[in-house]
């Protein structure tokens, strides 16, 4: 069995080599050519599996994605050829979920905001969406959630979720057809629904928000003397060439890669592994935590009375003080042990001009999730809350 993987799905050897040959390929350089005598496609969502890339694919049974978005797959087409098919739902909706957290924070810094008495108005509460919920909740923040596929007193329109949000988060996929499109869904029409002082984050997709118009909104405000948008974009229109006049305009950005924790990552190869196994017939023999190295930080320790407290080579101890510091604060500090999001907007900065946004991704630095860092501590509340939000926990005494 020929087994074609995009080469930025990580672990695909370590799953697959038992179950047949695997070659690579780049995302978006796949040709027709490439598909002869192959048996299984894996895919990122730079790759569009449509008629023309399917035409000399003889020998092609099964084709997976290793993202939740499906919007890069002609679903009809593969129906029609008999062949099967498969996405990962779920499979980096925490990598995103903890990305956003971290934008909303470094946000907060730099624009010297408390979240605490902010509005989070989420935009399209799936698989990702009601991640972020679920972590903001913990951290009692007030929510706007909007959904038209959901129903309940807790939901709300769209109308009232811009103009009641201090901070708007899109997580809706990508769809130009059906009852509630997607395409364009902030627009030239409700931007102006948006608080003076918002909070804009993107991490969906790049067409969920017409740029020409965000562009032509925040220049607007700008003639007309109003606060500027605290924008944060991870997804651009036009990818992979974003509309670099935003660029200037944004706070923070970065390339499509809120997705990109290792975690996320591999998830996502061990989903599509599992169907590939049970499509073919294969015992599912490899599990992903074989295959995840140990974090570069593994261990903080955290206490409100003092103490030594041990450390290791990997470990960080955090001084008494730390403890102490305003919710917020904290938190930040302990995700930043882990992962800091400027440095992606860093490397955006540094690399879009000469390399190139694909270039980004496909050199895109090892970043782990919470759950790569113990919190010990000898506060019990603590401990549950950062249990809720995704970090391992210890108690010490």
């Amino acid at each position: 069995m020929k087994i074609l993987i995009d080469e930025n799905i990580p672990y695909a050897e370590s799953f697959f080599c038992d179950l047949g040959e695997v070659e690579r390929f780049a995302g978006r350089g796949l040709n027709p050519a490439q598909l002869v005598d192959v048996d299984v496609l894996l895919v990122r969502s730079i790759t569009k599996v449509n008629a023309e890339l399917l035409t000399q694919a003889n020998r092609l049974k099964f084709v997976g994605t290793a993202t939740i978005g499906e919007d890069h797959i002609d679903k009809q087409l593969l129906a029609q050829k008999g062949i099967y098919f498969t996405s990962a739902p779920g499979c980096n909706a925490n990598s995103v979920a903890e990305f956003v957290i971290n934008v909303m924070l470094v946000l907060a810094e730099t624009h010297q905001l408390s979240l605490s008495d902010k509005v989070v108005s989420i935009i399209g509460v799936g698989n990702i969406g009601s991640r972020l919920k679920a972590k903001l909740d913990v951290l009692n923040i007030e929510l706007r959630l909007c959904d038209p596929y959901k129903s309940g007193p807790e939901f709300t329109s769209l109308e009232k979720a811009l103009k009641e949000g201090d901070i708007i988060s899109f997580h809706t996929p990508l769809t130009k057809e059906g009852e509630h499109p997607t395409f364009h869904l902030l627009n030239e029409h409700n931007l102006a629904l948006l608080k003076d002082d918002v909070c804009l984050i993107n991490a969906s997709r790049g067409e969920v928000i017409d740029n020409k118009a965000l562009l032509a909104h925040i220049e607007q405000r700008k003639t007309s003397n109003r606060p500027a948008i605290k924008l944060a974009l991870d997804v651009w229109e036009g990818e992979p060439e974003p509309m670099v006049e935003l660029i200037p305009h944004s706070t923070l950005c970065s390339a499509h890669i809120a997705g990109y924790s290792l975690e996320g990552k591999a998830k996502g190869t061990e989903i599509l592994y599992r169907h590939v196994c049970e499509q073919f017939g294969f015992e599912a023999s490899h599990q992903l935590q074989h295959f995840l190295p140990e974090a570069d930080i593994t261990e903080v320790s955290l206490r409100s009375s003092g103490g030594n407290g041990g450390s290791a080579g990997n470990s960080e101890q955090l001084a008494e003080q730390s403890i102490r510091l305003e919710p917020q604060a904290l938190l930040k500090t302990l995700i930043h042990l882990v992962f800091d999001v400027r440095r992606d907007d860093a490397l955006f900065h540094r690399h879009l001009a000469n390399q190139g946004f694909d270039w980004i991704r496909k050199n895109y630095p090892v970043r782990r999730e919470w759950s790569s860092l113990t919190v010990k501590s000898d506060n019990p509340n603590l401990s549950e809350k950062l249990t809720q939000l995704g970090f391992n926990t210890e108690s010490i005494v």
